[in-house]
């Protein structure tokens, strides 16, 4: 069965490739591989790095976001990022705004369902990015398989309008609850990374738990440099 499991999940995940052909988008496509879950009365503090390592140099983005559930199915967060680009130089980049909509009870299907609308806006620049798509989640025993599957529109005075697709997938086997290994898996036009990665969970008092996650991704479609680190902690209160 646990052979069975595994041999489903590889063939969603070599499906979905084929998904995102519309066009390469111009950010850090390696980011959180989102869960379609909500939870009720949850608030959230949460701090994520990606370090994206080429051959002309490396660029750090980092991002800060405070928000909570609205309801029993919906999740509001704001987020402050942060980039430092090839010279050294760091500085806020952008603000952003995400709803995360839980759309059905977990476990009520084959597979828990949730979606994803972010807006965010260019500190200096006049750039726009709008963001909507699908999480998908699916349980094979103790593993899990999510994927995440997102249309982008670009637009503003200073960047040319744009249509772009990101996909994410993340294998993961809920070893123990401090420590689950991943296999994760981001594509875009012209890119395809794979690597390793961990999830980990402490549970306090009542509702309140700390998360972790880390990964590093190297690109695959291309023959450059191109590897990516990600660090993520959340706090939920």
């Amino acid at each position: 069965m646990k052979a069975i499991n595994l041999f489903a999940a590889t063939v969603l995940i070599g499906f979905c490739l084929l998904i995102p052909k519309l066009a390469y988008a111009d950010s850090i496509v390696v980011d959180k591989v989102y869960h379609p879950y909500v939870l009720p009365f949850e608030r959230e503090l949460e701090w994520r790095l990606v370090s994206h390592q080429t051959d002309s140099g490396n660029i750090l983005a980092q991002r800060v976001g405070l928000g909570g559930a609205i309801n029993d199915t919906m999740a509001l967060e704001g987020y402050l990022v942060g980039e430092r680009d090839d010279n050294g130089d760091f500085g806020l980049q952008a603000y952003e705004l995400e709803l995360r909509w839980q759309l059905i009870e977990q476990g009520r299907l084959w597979a828990d369902w949730g979606a994803l609308f972010e807006l965010e806006k260019q500190h200096i620049k006049d750039v726009f990015e709008a963001t909507t798509g699908f999480v998908v989640e699916k349980e094979f025993g103790r593993a899990s398989l999510t994927m995440n599957a997102f249309l982008v529109y670009e637009w503003g005075q200073d960047i040319e309008n744009e249509w772009e697709t990101e996909f994410r997938a993340q294998y993961r086997y809920r070893y123990l609850s401090a420590f689950q290994p991943s296999i994760e898996l981001y594509a875009g036009e012209d890119f395809i990374g794979i690597g390793p990665g961990f999830i980990g969970l402490y549970r306090f008092e009542g509702q309140k738990q700390l998360k972790w996650e880390a990964g590093f991704i190297s690109e695959i479609s291309q023959s450059d440099k191109n590897h990516s680190f990600r660090l993520a902690l959340e706090f939920e209160f």
